[in-house]
C-alpha cells in the first residue's frame, strides 16, 4: 500500500524484533534512504495510533515510525512493561523493561542496516512509558539513536547497569518535557531526570507546562523545534 507523506501506513511486522508498527514515509523515501527517522512510543494502556497527531506533524524530511509496544493488556492496549502505582510509587516488571529496551536497539539497528552504508539520522522518543523506553535506549545505546525525548515519563533507576560511558553520552542530545500539574507521574520526576543528565554530562533542554498527564500544542512545538535541531543540526 502506498502512501504520501503525511499518511500513516497499514500495521507491520518487523522480521528481526518481531514489534510491530506503522510508517509515515518520508517524502523522498521512493527514491531513497530518508533522511533522517523518527521513532515515536506510545504509553501504557495505548497504542502506536494515539501519537498519530504528532507524526503527521513532524518535517516531512522525516520518516517517522510509530512503535507498538510488544505486550497486550487488552483489545487496542499495549505496553512495553507492567507497571503498578498501588503503592503510591510506579512499580515495574523490570526484566519486561529490559527485554523491551534490548527489543528497540535491535528494531534500529534493523532499520539502519535496510538503510545500507549513510544510516538515516535517528531520535527516538516517546510520551508516558514510550518516554521512559527512549531514555533507556538513548542512554544504553547512544551509537544508534542521536538524541531522545521523554514527554511525561521519566528515567527508570533500573536503566544504571546499562548506561554507557560518558564520553559516548556527550554526543547525543535529550529533551525532557513535563506538566506540572501531572497526577500520574509527578514533575518531581522531571527533575530527577534533568539532574541525572547533568550528572552524566548529557546536553538536555528540559521544559515545563501548566498541563496534566498529556501533550498539548506547546509541547509538540516545542519538540518539533528540538527534534528539527537535532535530526538537522546546521
Amino acid at each position: 500500500m502506498n502512501t504520501t507523506p503525511n499518511e500513516i501506513g497499514p500495521l507491520a511486522e518487523d522480521p528481526v524484533t518481531g514489534l510491530r508498527y506503522r510508517l509515515r514515509k518520508a517524502s523522498a523515501a521512493a527514491a531513497a534512504t530518508p533522511a533522517a527517522r523518527l521513532l515515536l512510543l506510545h504509553g501504557v494502556g495505548s497504542n502506536e495510533t494515539s501519537l498519530a497527531p504528532v507524526a503527521t506533524r513532524i518535517d516531512p524530511r522525516v520518516e517517522v515510525v510509530l512503535v507498538q509496544g510488544p505486550l497486550t493488556f487488552g483489545p487496542g492496549q499495549h505496553g512495553f512493561f507492567e507497571v503498578s502505582f498501588a503503592g503510591g510509587t510506579p512499580a515495574i516488571n523490570a526484566a519486561q523493561a529490559e527485554r523491551s529496551r534490548q527489543q528497540l536497539i535491535a528494531f534500529v539497528r534493523a532499520r539502519h542496516a535496510q538503510d545500507g552504508a549513510l544510516p538515516a539520522r535517528t531520535v527516538i522518543a516517546g510520551f508516558s512509558q514510550g518516554g521512559i523506553l527512549s531514555a533507556s535506549v538513548g542512554l544504553s545505546a547512544p551509537a544508534d539513536v542521536a538524541g531522545f525525548a521523554v514527554l511525561s515519563g521519566r528515567i527508570l533507576p533500573e536503566i544504571e547497569p546499562h548506561l554507557a560511558p560518558r564520553e559516548a553520552l556527550a554526543g547525543i542530545s535529550a529533551f525532557i518535557a513535563h506538566g506540572e500539574l501531572d497526577n500520574k507521574l509527578p514533575v518531581a520526576w522531571a527533575e530527577r531526570a534533568d539532574r541525572w543528565l547533568d550528572a552524566l554530562g548529557v546536553p538536555h533542554r528540559s521544559q515545563r507546562y501548566p498541563i496534566g498527564h498529556e501533550l498539548d500544542a506547546d509541547v509538540v512545538a516545542d519538540f518539533q523545534q528540538w527534534l528539527a535541531g537535532v535530526l538537522f543540526p546546521v
